[in-house]
């Protein structure tokens, strides 16, 4: 008995989560360290393997309501690319969250590559754009957002069938939030403009924050329940399932949903860029 007491004081004590977690962390500090010294191709690889479940949940994100035939291992091997871009590209001493800054470079390339494949039907682009200039005409002419009754009147179809042109046009609504705020404008993406205390440009912070407001302005006028979907969607990362949830509605209700706010977003940011 006396043996088995001495061996089981003799054996350590298993890590705690916060532990194993602040030693994962210090370890790949470590990493960025050495790949900042010497950027070679394993100690990147070894990044892009600590890294890759981002670029799983950034397509699987994406690729909620996409078509069936747009495969979401596709999308993961986009955004691979994206997140060793990311890598390659990030400044540690910039005091920045490499997470943040990585998701948003891989999903644009996730959506650089699906806009590339042209996967949308030239037919959805088209009934698309028809919705969006009718937003923006009830918009400048009731000033106030339209209902979905006001809309389909507009453009001369049934109620249910502006909901099926919805489902239809999910296909175009896989857009960033921060790609809504250059419609109409020569300034690329918001990730271009994070700021780096090397080389502050006043200009460029004055245009992005005009930017910011101009997209806080278009999305509080929209109706609350397409606020709550936007908040929820690109601001609280749920996806379309869990905010049905929330709501209480079916996940393709809320497809529509994303899809009618984004349009209605679209064509308000539109009206704003006088274009």
């Amino acid at each position: 008995m006396t043996g088995t007491r001495e061996q089981g004081a003799a054996l350590p004590a298993p890590a705690t989560s916060r532990e194993s977690g602040t030693e994962v962390d210090a370890a790949i500090r470590a990493l960025w360290r050495q790949f900042v010294d010497e950027p070679q191709q394993r100690i990147r690889d070894r990044l892009v393997l600590h890294y890759a479940p981002l670029v799983k949940y950034v397509a699987g994100r994406v690729g909620t309501g996409l078509p069936t035939h747009v495969d979401v291992g596709d999308l993961v091997q986009s955004g691979i690319f994206g997140l060793v871009d990311a890598i390659e590209k990030f400044d540690p001493e910039r005091g920045l969250r490499f997470e943040t800054y990585a998701m948003q470079r891989i999903r644009g390339a996730i959506l650089d590559d699906l806009r590339s494949q042209d996967w949308v039907p030239r037919v959805v682009r088209s009934r698309a754009r028809e919705a969006e200039r009718a937003l923006e005409r009830l918009g400048a002419r009731l000033h106030r957002t339209p209902t979905d009754a006001e809309l389909a009147a507009e453009l001369e179809i049934s109620l249910d069938d502006l909901r099926d042109l919805y489902g239809q046009l999910q296909l175009t609504s896989v857009v960033a939030l921060e790609d809504l705020v250059a419609v109409g404008k020569e300034s690329g993406s918001l990730v271009d403009t994070l700021p780096d205390d090397d080389a502050v440009d006043p200009v460029a912070a004055l245009v992005d924050q005009d930017n910011r407001r101009q997209l806080a302005e278009a999305i509080a006028q929209l109706t609350e329940r397409d606020r709550i979907v936007v908040s929820l969607y690109y601001f609280e990362s749920l996806t379309l399932a869990e905010i049905g949830k929330v709501l209480g509605v079916t996940e393709s209700r809320v497809s529509q949903l994303h899809t009618r706010a984004v349009l209605r977003l679209r064509a308000k940011l539109v009206e704003q860029a006088g274009v």
